[in-house]
This record gives C-alpha cells, structure tokens and sequence, in this order.
C-alpha cells in the first residue's frame, strides 16, 4: 500500500483571499515503512510574504523570488501524489490550498476519499487533549527538537512517525502482555492463569506398553542419560 505524508507552507490562511503554497513536502510510505523517496519543493508565490506567515516557517520573499512558481512544478507534483493516499495533519487547510493552486491550472483536485487526516484521528484517540504536532511527539515520545520553526518536508517526515503511532505503533500488539510475572512493574495483570482440569486426562499408555517400554530400557548398558542425571549403572 502506497501513502503520501504530506504538509504545505503558506503565506497565509485564506487560499480563496490571495493567500499562495510556498513550501510543499511529501515522505512515500509503502506498507507503513519510509521508502526514502520524498517530494520537496520551495515555491515563489508571486506576492508579498506576510510578517505572520513569516515568523511561522521563517521563509522570505528574498529567499523565494528564485524559486519556480507553481504551474511549474504542478505537474511532476501531481505525478507524485497520484493514486496514493495522503496522510494529513489538519487536511483541510493543507487540501484547501492544493485544490486552489490546481484549480488555477485547470487540474483536477484532490479526491477526498484518498486524504487521511491524522488530526481527526488523534481526536478520536485522545478526545479533549492537545493534539497538535508538537503534543503528539511529546505524547509518543518522538524526537522534534529539529523544528524550530515550520518546514514542510521536516514536518512530514515526523507526521510519518506520528501516523505510525496513531495506527499501532510500530510493532502492534499481538495481545501478548508485556508485564509478565517476576518482570519490574508486573503486577496481578502480569499474571497468567492456567486452567486446572475438572477430570484429569486418562493415561494414554496402556500397561502393556509401559512393560515393553521398562523391558527395553532394561537392556541397555549405561543408558547416555544416566551420566547426565548423575546416577550410577546400578541405580
């Protein structure tokens, strides 16, 4: 199964008031697991950067004025993310900007049946706690001290390491306890309790076999298993 981990940068909020992409970064999945094919381009968006949008991924309108728009990247973009799903912290703000820039080319949008929004599902999992991205790192315990500020394809390589978590983690239970008996921290939950049998089993050897068996083991000389259980010949 191939999945995108996806996230944008942007001057802005409101796609449909100007607001333009600046930033797009994509982390390939196949079967859960980082293929190490990613996707990351910087894009001139054509306008001013905001002093808000700025202080948020920290990427001015010097640094982008070199960089390609997006009808020039639109294509090898739209190459990348097709027929995969598109795993998405928030995805309506990051899918509402895409849409828009395809919408500009005439290129038809998203199809929603394919978007993954790991913010909806960490609500699901952790109903009225913080589920930002920097909450769920701390919560799984997920090394961020790399995002000092915003960055599109950072920001997708540590949602790929959330969404694994939101899923199972990385190894699911198979519903053996991990607090065994006698291990630190175990408690009476660590415990296995073993059936005890109403009626014991009836022997499955009958007593003739039993007489063969002690005849046989009678002729042996020095049985091998004698010298490991210490016993002499005449025991």
């Amino acid at each position: 199964m191939r999945e995108i981990v996806l996230d944008t940068e942007t001057t802005g909020v409101e796609p449909l008031k100007g607001d333009r992409i600046v930033e797009i970064g994509c982390v390939e999945l196949i079967n859960h697991c980082p293929s190490g094919r990613n996707y990351h381009v910087y894009i001139n968006p054509e306008r001013n950067m905001p002093d808000g949008a700025f202080r948020v991924h920290g990427l001015s309108e010097a640094f982008l004025s070199d960089k390609p728009v997006f009808a020039a990247v639109a294509g090898e973009f739209a190459a990348f993310i097709a027929d995969a799903k598109l795993v998405i912290h928030n995805a309506a703000f990051d899918v509402g900007f895409i849409n828009m820039e395809f919408g500009r080319l005439g290129m038809p949008p998203v199809v929603p049946a394919l978007v993954v929004d790991t913010l909806a599902m960490a609500r699901r999992k952790h109903p009225g706690a913080s589920n930002s991205l920097d909450a769920l790192c701390s919560r799984y315990g997920i090394d961020n001290s790399r995002r000092t500020k915003h960055g599109a394809l950072l920001d997708s390589e540590i949602l790929a390491e959330v969404y694994i978590e939101l899923i199972g983690g990385k190894q699911t239970s198979l519903g053996l306890g991990t607090n065994m008996a006698g291990s630190p921290g175990a408690g009476l939950a660590g415990v296995i309790e073993r059936p005890v049998r109403l009626r014991p089993l009836a022997p499955r050897l009958s007593d003739e076999e039993r007489a063969a068996h002690e005849a046989f083991v009678a002729k042996l000389k020095a049985p091998l298993w004698r010298g490991y259980l210490g016993l002499s010949e005449e025991a």
